[in-house]
Formats: structure tokens, sequence, C-alpha cells
């Protein structure tokens, strides 16, 4: 037996080549089978028995799908030049893609053996998965102009040690400085990677929370959106994201928003109409604000070849927060120039310092002796004085505050994940805790509870038995079939799964369980022929319908369904329905019977909706007939507020943070509900005030004026639609508030977007309002409002504290170090001390403050001010608390160190290199011990809690042995010597001095005036 494994190739003509070689294989092998057969009968020893029986085993693959008709560049520029011309349409384009328009592609061997593959698609196409920015590499660092100056200077030195001192003992000032910029830069990398790291993750945990309808082997099924592939049939309902780009073929009246893909001219109100007989094209990034029935789009391109991908190749992402842009600003804008001059002053001072003689060189001999000093000795000297005195300058710039930032929002960012808080844009961290209003758009847990046909009510608990049957056909019709949601059968052992808007599934479970309303079976019976989706304007979606099987009674008949809002339904109606399922004519006074019901309903707490019905001839055409309808019944559905909710608005409001609702609900529902929730409470004025409650209409119809004077007074907003909710938070923004929009249906979308802070809810959001969200609340707990609130404030307080401690130790150094430059005394913070200082605050300072949990005391404090992306509010940041905190540390550090300077031999009986030794000790010390202080700004007990931050101690006690270590053992760079257990003890005893000196600085009252005003006005703080 021979076995062949004969592969075929793509293409039918490499395939037949590879037939055509396998039978020229077989009829080799049998020649030479037969052959041998007559050499071994000829054979007279038979060592081998002949052979009677030869075959040939042929393992051939099946051949693979080609596409070799169309190509992935191809597929991109139908969508992105809108031409379908070339393709034969959109069948041909389906047809070249090997997919079955209503059965989706297989994914299981058919008849012919042809394999249609998702692998072999992701292959030839590419998969639904986009390349992040790449992420900053170490060589980034060395772009910047400080750290290019610190090099320069550490080259000189360098250059200059050898020179002086020969290579053995001349490369440690320089090389020293190398390792510690190199050290600083590494540093930065790797929080960098860190938090593009946790990105990753993020995207991730995004990319797993986001489903998609498709048809496939002629299944509707979900799947993840980054399985899609080019080929897929895809499902579009109102509140989506259009998955991929593609081509709409199935759908009425389907409405997107572009204006996500940043194009000019695209605003956030615009709409495109997508037909599928013409405009079917469909961008990745889209999001559907209105779908018809059975919306489907045919996927062309995914990944990096959609218009989106192609758009973000050419495009730099910015992932720099508002905060860290104004410290890079101040660093370049104030903090360069300031000490750009005062280095100036030191060089002066120094070089008047060795020319009138009082420097003197290692060996203690004058270094400049007038005429008698060589050319090249002064050179080398000046030359050194000058690398100083920059270096000290560029060291005490505050670089390090912008990364200390990215570590603290990296940090906070992780831990808000284990609160199921997903935070999808890194500036929200700093602005939520500055938040002073909180718009509240949706609770969304909803189930109907009473029902009226005609003027009687059908029970509290109404089904399919206490209605007539031909109420009940229309019922069920006009849920199943004036719909964007849906229902998925369920398995033996499971419940049904309702999809769709909260009123939408209400309706759909209440149909489907009580009434027996089977949705699948209604699509089949009839052909949907015209939509008008709901909006948010009209409160109100209709449908017109023929049976696909047309009998003789219903040859001739469209059923025209209606539902919406009870009041503008009801207006549309000229009859109704009673309990027995006859038609009656609707006067003045049932009209308003009806009314009363509606506002019973309202008083309640139940959102109201209606049911109406027509039939027209078909000769009327298939104008959805907008009047003379008859009401089917009256739907209350109930919106509860959760347990949660009431103490989660209670603990915003005692933060300082206004809770405002905005509701599509009338006036008396939105009341309820918001007295329930604690928004509008019995004690309060608000109830008695006629401008807390407003309706969309009447605060859309204000003057800019009026709305600007009222719009802090509302409380609740009812009968809002998206465009109210968008003119309220641009209000709120115009009276200098930060907003946060806490939202999750599509015509939250806007106002997501335009807030401050958008929040969605993880669960019921639509993935066009996570996708305009900057924080996406995983459980949908309300609770977890104040816990954002309150990481918000402790990210920005511990911002603060970063700040405070950064600032502290760079004006002691300064001071210090001009001081000694003009009283003709050594310099005690050489370039490489300064950058070791700057190395424990920029990077162990920054993590260990990082790691400050959130307080309840700082969820009853007022909104702290914000470096707001949007609000024009001039606030200080660095608070007149800060400045004194700052002022009084630097103040004691700096006479400290200059007492050691200039007295710490003689007090501690040491030589110069052992006070040098103790000057860095006791400069490092005095940092950890005010990182202690920093924990709290303003309380004197600054040990609260300390226990509970085993991570903060950790990295303080690591501070101090890396300390040790180096004095211990690195004494050749730092130029130090080892100190003994007295001398570590009394530079030990001087930092801890700090901790009773800032408690009784903080005893010292400030003015509510800001600090240098001038300054703050200059540079925006």
């Amino acid at each position: 037996m021979v076995t062949l494994d004969v592969a075929a190739k793509h293409g039918k003509g490499k395939a037949n080549k590879r037939w055509a070689l396998a039978f020229a294989t077989i009829f080799s092998a049998t020649a030479l089978f037969s052959i041998l057969d007559q050499k071994k009968e000829e054979n007279s020893g038979k060592l081998l028995p002949p052979t009677r029986n030869s075959f040939v085993l042929i393992d051939v693959e099946p051949p693979e799908a080609s596409f070799s008709s169309i190509d992935k560049t191809a597929l991109a520029a139908i969508v992105k030049e809108k031409n379908l011309d070339q393709l034969g349409g959109i069948e041909g384009v389906a047809s070249a893609l090997e997919t079955n328009i209503r059965n989706g592609i297989s994914t299981t061997s058919t008849s012919t053996g042809a394999v249609h593959d998702v692998a072999l698609r992701q292959k030839a196409f590419g998969s639904n998965t986009y390349q992040r920015p790449p992420t900053k590499s170490l060589t980034e660092g060395f772009k910047d102009i400080t750290v290019l100056m610190l090099l320069l200077c550490a080259a000189l030195s360098l250059g200059l040690g050898i020179k002086e001192h020969g290579l053995k003992e001349g490369w440690y000032d320089g090389g020293g400085i190398f390792v510690a910029v190199i050290l600083t830069i590494s540093s930065s990398a790797v929080g960098n990677f860190i938090q593009n790291r946790r990105l990753e993750r993020l995207f991730k945990v995004n990319s797993n929370t986001i489903n998609v309808n498709v048809v496939r082997d002629g299944k509707q099924q979900q799947i993840p959106i980054f399985e899609i592939v080019v080929g897929d049939v895809v499902f579009l309902n109102t509140g989506d994201q259009v998955p991929a780009d593609g081509l709409l073929f199935d759908g009425h009246q389907l409405q997107v928003d572009e204006s996500s893909l940043i194009w000019e001219g695209v605003s956030s109100t615009d709409r495109i109409q997508v037909k599928s007989n013409r405009n079917p094209f469909l961008l990745f990034g889209s999001k559907v604000v209105a779908a018809g029935e059975d919306a489907r789009m045919l996927v062309t391109s995914v990944g990096m070849n959609t218009t989106w991908g192609a758009m973000m190749t050419e495009t730099a992402i910015n992932e720099e927060t508002p905060l860290q842009a104004w410290l890079n600003k101040f660093a370049s804008s104030i903090a360069k120039p300031a000490l750009a001059v005062l280095s100036f002053l030191i060089v002066v001072a120094l070089l008047v310092r060795y020319f009138t003689g009082n420097t003197e060189n290692e060996k203690g001999n004058q270094e400049f002796v007038g005429s008698s000093t060589k050319a090249g000795a002064m050179v080398n000297s000046m030359v050194r004085i000058i690398a100083v005195a920059v270096t000290i300058g560029l060291v005490a710039i505050p670089e390090g505050l912008s990364w200390a930032v990215a570590v603290i929002l990296a940090y906070s960012g992780n831990r808000m994940i284990a609160d199921k808080v997903i935070v999808r844009k890194r500036s929200a961290c700093e602005t939520m805790g500055s938040a002073t209003t909180i718009c509240i758009l949706t609770l969304n847990q909803m189930k109907v509870t009473k029902f009226w046909l005609g003027q009687d009510p059908i029970g509290e608990d109404p089904d399919s038995s206490s209605i007539a049957t031909n109420v009940l056909n229309l019922i069920q019709q006009g849920v199943a079939l004036n719909a964007t949601g849906t229902v998925y059968r369920a398995t033996s052992g499971s419940n049904n799964e309702f999809c769709g808007s909260p009123s939408e599934k209400a309706l759909l479970s209440w149909a489907s369980l009580k009434l027996g309303m089977e949705m699948e079976k209604l699509k089949k019976n009839y052909t949907i022929l015209l939509v008008e989706a709901f909006n948010s304007e009209k409160k109100r979606s209709g449908v017109s319908i023929r049976r696909s099987t047309i009998t003789k009674d219903d040859n001739s008949t469209i059923h025209v369904h209606w539902k919406g809002a009870a009041e503008i339904i009801l207006a549309m109606c000229s009859s109704y329905y009673d309990v027995f399922g006859r038609m009656k004519d609707m006067d003045g006074n049932e009209r308003t019977i009806f009314e009363k019901i509606i506002a019973d309903m309202a008083a309640s707490s139940l959102r109201c909706l209606a049911l109406a019905h027509v039939q027209i001839p078909d000769q009327e055409g298939h104008e959805l007939k907008e009047d003379g309808l008859a009401l089917i019944g009256l739907v209350g559905i109930e919106d509860p507020c959760r347990p949660e909710v009431r103490k989660a608005v209670d603990d915003c409001q005692k933060a300082g943070v206004n809770v405002t609702m905005i509701t599509g609900d009338n006036v008396f529902v939105a009341r309820e509900i918001a007295t329930e929730c604690g928004i509008l409470r019995l004690d309060d004025q608000d109830m008695n005030d006629t401008e807390a409650v407003v309706e969309g209409e009447v605060f859309r119809n204000y003057t800019r004026e009026e709305r600007l004077e009222k719009v802090e007074k509302i409380r609740v907003m009812a009968r809002s639609s998206a465009r109210d909710k968008l003119l309220m938070v641009k209000c709120l923004k115009e009276k200098c508030h930060v907003v946060a929009v806490a939202g999750g249906g599509t015509n939250d979308s806007q106002a997501l977007k335009e807030a401050d802070i958008g929040l969605c809810m993880g669960i019921m959001g639509t993935q066009v309002a996570k996708e305009s969200s900057d924080i996406i609340i995983l459980d949908d707990n309300f609770a977890s409002i104040p816990r954002v609130l309150g990481w918000g404030r402790c990210v920005y307080n511990n911002i603060q504290k970063i700040i405070q401690l950064q600032l502290t130790v760079n004006i002691a150094a300064l001071v210090i170090n001009i001081v000694e430059a003009v009283s003709a005394r050594e310099i005690s913070f050489t370039v490489l001390k300064l950058l070791w200082v700057n190395l424990i605050i920029d990077t162990l300072g920054a993590l260990a403050l990082a790691t400050e949990q959130p307080t309840k005391e700082l969820l009853i404090e007022k909104p702290p001010p914000v470096m707001s992306r949007t609000t024009t509010q001039a606030q200080p940041l660095i608070t007149n608390i800060m400045w004194r905190n700052i002022l009084f540390q630097a103040l004691y550090q700096v006479i400290a160190i200059l007492i050691l300077q200039f007295s710490g031999e003689s007090i501690f009986h040491v030589n110069e290199r052992v006070k040098d030794t103790m000057i860095l000790s006791t400069s490092v010390l005095c940092q950890v011990f005010n990182q202690v202080n920093a924990r709290r700004l303003e309380k004197k007990n600054v040990f609260k809690g300390i226990h509970k931050n085993k991570l903060f101690l950790g990295i303080i006690g690591m501070t101090i042995i890396l300390q040790m270590a180096v004095v211990e053992f690195l004494k050749k760079f730092t130029d130090s010597e080892r100190l003994s257990m007295g001398q570590w003890g009394a530079c030990l005893g001087i930092a801890f001095l700090s901790w009773p000196i800032g408690w009784v600085v903080k005893c010292i009252p400030v003015s509510d005036k800001p600090f240098v005003m001038h300054l703050s006005s200059m540079v925006g703080f």
C-alpha cells in the first residue's frame, strides 16, 4: 500500500494540476508494481510472496475557498469610495465573498467539500482587531531638552574628571550623572509600560463585553465583536455601534451618526439615512440612532482595513491628561525661564568667587592666582562652573510631576476595576472628583404592572385569558412587529432572553410571558412595509404590515400600528376598543376619562405607553396613517427606585454635588420618581418651587438668558429629548459647573459626550452610549457613582500631595545652592546628589502617595477645583494651604542644611566628607518624613489609617534602606563616607522634627484669597 498526500492549493487551476499529478503518480506506481511482480515470479528463490492485489490510497485535501475574484483592498474601496457598480451590487459582493445573504457564512463542510472557515477569512481579509499606538521606547526620554542638557553636562564633567584625575578616579562624577539620568528615564519608561499594559487589559475587557448578533449556518447567534470576519451578516438595532465597514441590504429607514469619525462638516446632530437601494454604505464606529425591523449588513472590511482603521494609522493619539498638560506648560513656560535666570546668577556668583581667589582645589590651594594661572586650567574651571550651575537649574525643574500624575492615574484605574468601574479616559479620573452636578438620565429596571383595555383595568397582573381574541392579536402584532428589541427563545432549563431598550424589554417580556406572543411566528406571518423608528422628539414609533400569505379576508388590507407616549398616541385616536373587543367612537367625555387614567398612572410613578391601530386599503399606499386610529390599550410600566439609589443620591448631595434627573417621562411620573429617589425632598423648598421641575419643551423655549438664570434651580426635567439633555449640560457648563452625566440610552450619547465626565451603565447601556462615555459602571449599580466620585477626589488629592512634596524639595535645594554659591562656600547639592534626591521623590515618593485610598472625609467636603477640559473658571491647583506647608517645610530644610553646611564640622566633630554625607542623608530623610506629612494636607493627624496602607509603609522602608545602601556601599559615586550609628541618629532626629513642625504649621490660618494671584492668572492655575 502506498499513501500519497496530495495537498490542494487555492484556485481551480492549481487544483486540476494536483489531480493530474495524482493520476500520473497512480499510473507510474501501478506500472512499477507490475514489473516487480514479474521479477518475483521469475525468481526461483521465491524470497517474497507475489503481490496479487495492489492499490494506492490517496489523501487529497479539498481546495480551500480562494476569494480570487476580490481582495481586501478592493473591498475597502467599496465603502470608502461609495461605489458598487464594478462588483455588481450587493449581490455581486456577497457572491464574491461566498456568503449566503440569508443564512450567512458557513462554518461547516458542505456536500461539495468546500470549507468556509472563519480562520480562512481572517487570513485572507484580516481580523477585527486594531493596533494600539506603539508604546514609547526608552529613547523617547532622550529627546527631551532637559535630559539632553543634563547629558551634555555629564559629558563635560566626565571629560574634565578624567583629564584631572585619570580614568580610574575621574569618571565617577560624570559617570554617576549618566547613571542617574538613565535611571530616571528608565523609571519613566517602566511607568509608561505599566500604564500601556493596563490600557491593553482595559481594551480586552471592553472587547469581551461587546457582543454582536450575526447569522452563521442559518442560525442567529451572538459573538464577540473581534470575532467578526469579512462576509458575516450582522443584525443592527437602535443603540448599536456598527462593528465593521459594510453594506446594508435589509432594513427600513436606518439612521446613523458618523460624528465620532471626526470628519469635517459632520456634527453630532447630523443623521445620515442609509438605505439598501440607495446609499447602503456603513462605516465602523458609526452609531445607529434609528433602526427598523431586521436591519442587516454584509461585512466588507474589518480591523485596520476599515475606513476608521486607515484613519487611525494617520492620526497621532494624544493621551496626555489636562493636568499633565498644565504641569508641562508650567515647567516649560514658567519654571524653565525662571530657573534659567537663577542659573545665570549662580554662574556669575561662582565666576566672581573664582576670579577673586575664593575657590580652592582638592589640595587646598587657591585655584586662580592671577597671571600665573594656566589658560588650560582656567578654561577647565570655567567649564566646570558653568556645567554645575546649569545642571543645578535643570535638576530643580519639576519635570517629574507629569510622570507622577501618570503613576497615580494608573494605580487608581487598576483599583477602580476591582470596584466594577472601567475608566476609558484617564482625564476622567482627574475631573470626576471636581464634579459639582450629576445628571441622571435613566434608572432602567422596568416591568409592566398595569394594563387598561378601553376604560377598564385588566387586573394587576394582566394575562391573555382576560383579553378579547381580536384585541389580543392586535396587541401581539403591535408589540412584536413595532419593536427594535428581540426575544431569544430559551433552551431547556433556561429563561427567554429579551434584548432592547428597558421599555422595549418590559413590553416584550409582558407580551411573551403573559400574553403568549410568539415573535418569530408573527415575523413569518407578516411582511413589514414601512417603519418609522422611535425618536426622542416625537416619542412614538410606527409600522405598516401586511400578511405574508394573502387570504380572502385580508387580501387588500394593510395594518398600521403605533406605539409611544400615551398622551401623544391618544391625540391621534378617534376610537377605542372596549373590554369586549368592540370598537367605539371616542368623544370628548371619553377622551377626558382616558386623560385621567393616564394622569393617575403617572401619579403612581408608572410610565404610560399607548398602543393604537388602524386598517387601511392597499390602494392608499404605504404611508403611515397618523390620525383616525383606534386605541388598543394603555400600558403602565414601573421603573422602580432601587434601594441603593436613594442612599447614593444622599451621598452625592452630602458631598456637595447637585443631582438632577432628566427623563422622558411626563411631569407627574418624573416628580414621583425624583421624590422616591431623594432628588426632591418633602421638606425641601424644591418640592413647592415651580422652577425645580420643568418639561424639556419649556426649558428649550426659554431664552438663553432665562436658561442660564434658571438652570441651577432645576432638579427634574421631564419629557426631555436628546436635544434638551444636551442643552442642559451646555448651560450648566456655561455656569462654570463641572458636569457628570450618568446614562445608558442611545439618546443619551450626545449629553454623555458633551459632559465633563460621561458615566455609562455597562449592562443596560447601549454600545453608542458606552463609546460616548468616559467611565463605564460594569454592574449598573448606581451606588458605584459615589465610589467613583470618591476615587476622583482621591486622585486629585494625591496629585496635590505629590506637587507639595516635589516643590518642597526643589525650592529647598535651589535656595540652599544659591545661598552657598554667593557666600563663597562649597555647594552642598552637587549634580549627582540632586539627581539622586529627585529620583527618590519622582519614583518612590509618587508610588507611596499614589497608594492612598479614598476616605469618608473626602465625600463630606466641597468639590475641589479642577483643570477641566471645558470649564473656564480659573481655580488654584496649588492652594494657600499647600503654599503654607511648602514654604514652612522648605524653610526648615534650608535652615537645617545650612547649619550643617556652615557649622556641621564643629557641632559633630567630623571632617568635611562626613559632613557632606550627613547633609545628603538628612535631606533624603527629610523628604521621607515629609511624605508622611503630605498624607494629610489640612488635617493635623497625619498618621490616621497609615497602618492600613502596607504598601505606603513598605515604600518608606525601601527608601530608607536605599539611602543607607548608597552611603555605605556607593561612596565613590556620591563622594561620601560611612556614617556611625550616632551620626545616622542625628540625621534621623533632624528629619523627625519635620513632623512636629508640620503639626504646628497647620495651626496657622490661611487666607481664602489665592496666593500669588498674578502668577495664577498668568499660567491659568
